[in-house]
């Protein structure tokens, strides 16, 4: 690139970046620093390396300016003693401060409002946002380790030297760690995506040859002519060239093949069929968040079977209840299964229970069908009873086994 479309370029990367109206002004500011310093490395290289350096630090002032925001200038602490304290602050080192004077240890946190260790540091301050639900993602905590550990890598490491690309990924990913704190998902986004579109898709299979295609229900009627094709309709994500599921083609409409949520809607059935139904009910495209769902998964006889929905699972017939089910929050169900699966190896280190350090998993409930429902349901999960048939794609039954066997 001549230099003038190189400035240009990094220029316009830039502007796609920017941060929601209500974000503390301490933390803009600082942002805008970094922005105006990554175009400047068109100029000068090593400042790419100095920004993706600053993007990591900067996180935690992030976070301090979140926090204070948050208690809105007044916290009640607990020193070691459980004695209780009442701190009023004007900025996060006054609150700092004040909280190693009185020796604090922990504050209250989350829905519940528990008393929970709190050291005030960046790890105490990652934890703090996850337990308030100001950022969100199973996938996403375990980044959050990562970043931790890059940020003392940052402040305690040697010399280093980062391309461009390094650093607008620094840039970007920082822009929407703190949108999400302020509470703004980003539209299209790599960690805090906003909610996604569900079209109406038919898949279609021939049970011959092994074939599938998908395609938008309201393609269907366009051909004057029918196939000898099996149709189901569903709710999935499908915008080819922009974003698209790349599991699609192995739909179950029991199970969680799917990499973003899939809702049966209609099915299986011909191709007029299909048609019929779609014209007669008239079903719309709705939104969706594929993070932190909840699945439910069951192990029976030896058996891990596939990930299923809640409300699916509830519409299950008594002899498909048997055995032990999890109720697991995952921002898919691979995580689900592998979890699952790495559980019954004889010396796992796999939680059983709550957020596993392992995987990008929590495990809300385990027990019997009703009650891992009831946890799911309690846990924020539609647990509406779905019906659906015991279908599957070619596809699914190719390359997505329904149960894998882990002990004789």
């Amino acid at each position: 690139m001549q230099a003038e479309d190189a400035a240009d370029y990094q220029q316009r990367l830039v502007a796609n970046l920017v941060l929601a109206d209500d974000v503390a002004q301490a933390t803009r500011q600082k942002f805008e620093q970094l922005c105006a310093g990554y175009v400047q490395g068109a100029l000068c290289y090593d400042l790419f390396t100095l920004v993706a350096d600053a993007a990591q630090l900067t996180l935690e002032q992030a976070l301090r300016d979140r926090f204070a925001a948050h208690h809105g200038g007044r916290i009640t602490v607990q020193d070691r003693a459980a004695c209780e304290h009442q701190i009023i602050y004007t900025t996060y080192p006054d609150f700092y401060e004040q909280y190693k004077k009185v020796r604090g240890s922990k504050i209250r946190m989350g829905t519940s409002n528990t008393w929970r260790g709190f050291n005030a540091t960046l790890d105490g301050l990652l934890l703090w946002a996850r337990r308030e639900g100001l950022v969100r993602g199973q996938r996403n905590r375990h980044n959050e380790r990562a970043k931790k550990a890059l940020r003392n890598l940052t402040a305690h490491g040697t010399f280093h030297l980062l391309t461009p690309v390094e650093a607008y990924r620094a840039l970007s990913d920082l822009a929407e760690i703190i949108n999400q704190l302020w509470g703004h998902s980003t539209p299209g986004g790599r960690l805090y995506p906003a909610l996604i579109t569900r079209d109406v898709v038919a898949i279609g299979w021939d049970s011959t040859t092994g074939s599938v295609i998908a395609g938008h229900a309201t393609q269907l009627a366009l051909e004057d002519k029918d196939d000898e094709l099996t149709y189901v309709l569903v709710r999935a994500v499908f915008s080819p060239g922009e974003r698209d599921d790349q599991n699609l083609m192995e739909y179950d409409a029991r199970h969680a093949t799917t990499h973003f949520p899939a809702q049966y809607l209609w099915g299986p059935g011909s191709r007029t069929q299909a048609i019929a139904w779609f014209e007669q009910a008239a079903p719309e495209p709705d939104t969706c968040d594929h993070l932190d769902q909840i699945f439910v998964i069951r192990v029976h006889e030896g058996r891990i079977h596939l990930p299923m929905y809640p409300g699916v699972a509830g519409a299950l017939r008594q002899a498909e209840r048997r055995g032990t089910w999890h109720a697991i929050r995952a921002d898919g169900p691979s995580e689900v299964f592998a979890h699952t699966r790495a559980l019954s190896a004889t010396e796992s280190g796999h939680a059983p229970m709550g957020e596993c350090l392992d995987c990008p998993v929590e495990t809300i409930a385990s027990g019997d069908l009703q009650s891992v429902l009831r946890a799911a349901q309690t846990a924020g999960s539609d647990v509406t009873t779905v019906v659906a048939p015991d279908v599957r794609t070619p596809f699914a039954d190719l390359m997505v086994p329904r149960f894998i066997t882990v002990s004789s």
